[in-house]
């Protein structure tokens, strides 16, 4: 496994991240402690959470993971989503941050969350008080890193222009989509990260399976997310998706890899990109993307996987 640091920050992560939405559902705990285990090994020290992940038990089921090797990982979390049917449990108001980190951290049995996101942009709060909240959690050092998850560029720049000027920690590293078909990130995301020198954990790298081979000809109908989750069907419904997702499964054919395989690698090798985020129901179906950290990818290999699929207007196309 290969090291990369995060950012400006002077810490270490994995060069790839373990994502763990399926802990608690469907993972059961003794699935997911596998899937802990076996990413340990692979040399992943780094886990992404969020409250919200099956309602707080994907948190609950970490904390036990990470009993005993607490100081060897790099624990994330994530703040935004409705948590209960109370209206103001949700959002990022000043109010929503402060409950919702100690219910975290309780949650995850640790004194201190390493990463802690805005998992979504609230443009009903201003940003000056949002980065006041999380500063003041870094302060409180109940945070040690502030981060955002799905926000734009301009929305990035403004909290770090923010953020210098109040005098405040800013966001150290993004969370994006970012994959063979959703390739928006390329635009303005991922360039504004390179040239800020933020860490980047771009989250969905197989397109909720779309990329890993399974939605096939040979295999319609196949149960999975975007059969059985009606977000993702929408997410990556586009029928020019899975021309894409063909052509990558004949080219692995080709060159004798998984193609989940050579869709984490893809993602890991943009320059600009500290570890996508990997997971899966059970161990066997994690081994593909584990072995992303084994593909030899090159700046050719790259540009020949980038060609399966069409690029994105750049950002001041004609």
């Amino acid at each position: 496994m290969e090291y990369r640091l995060l950012g400006t920050t002077g810490l270490n992560v994995s060069s790839l991240c373990m994502g763990t939405m399926s802990f608690g559902n469907p993972a059961d705990e003794d699935t997911s402690k596998a899937l802990f285990s076996r990413a340990r090994d692979a040399g992943i020290n780094t886990f992404d959470c969020a409250d919200v992940y099956n309602g707080g038990e994907a948190e609950r089921i970490l904390g036990r993971c990470i009993d005993g090797c607490r100081d060897e990982v790099i624990i994330t979390s994530k703040v935004f989503n409705p948590m209960s049917g109370d209206m103001n449990d949700r959002g990022l108001s000043r109010r929503h941050i402060v409950s919702a980190v100690e219910a975290s951290l309780k949650r995850l049995g640790t004194d201190r969350i390493d990463i802690y996101y805005a998992h979504l942009d609230d443009q009903s709060v201003r940003l000056e008080s949002v980065l006041r909240a999380f500063d003041d959690l870094v302060r409180a050092g109940k945070i040690i890193y502030p981060a955002i998850s799905n926000f734009s560029a301009w929305r990035t720049e403004k909290a770090l222009a923010i953020s210098r000027e109040l005098g405040y920690a800013a966001p150290e590293c993004l969370q994006p989509m970012y994959n063979l078909v959703k390739r928006q990130a390329e635009v303005e995301i991922l360039p504004m990260a390179g040239a800020e020198q933020l860490g980047v954990f771009p989250y969905s790298p197989l397109g909720g399976g779309l990329l890993s081979g399974k939605y096939t000809d040979e295999s319609k109908g196949a149960k999975g997310r975007l059969t059985e989750n009606r977000m993702y069907g929408k997410r990556y419904g586009n029928p020019e998706y899975y021309d894409v997702a063909a052509r990558l499964v004949s080219h692995a054919r080709e060159r004798g890899y998984h193609p989940a395989s050579l869709a984490v690698a893809w993602v890991m090798s943009h320059p600009a990109v500290t570890a996508p985020l990997i997971g899966a129901r059970d161990v066997e179906q994690l081994e593909p993307s584990l072995a992303a950290a084994e593909v030899p990818m090159t700046a050719e290999w790259r540009e020949e996987l980038s060609a399966l699929g069409p690029a994105p207007p750049t950002a001041t196309d004609r």
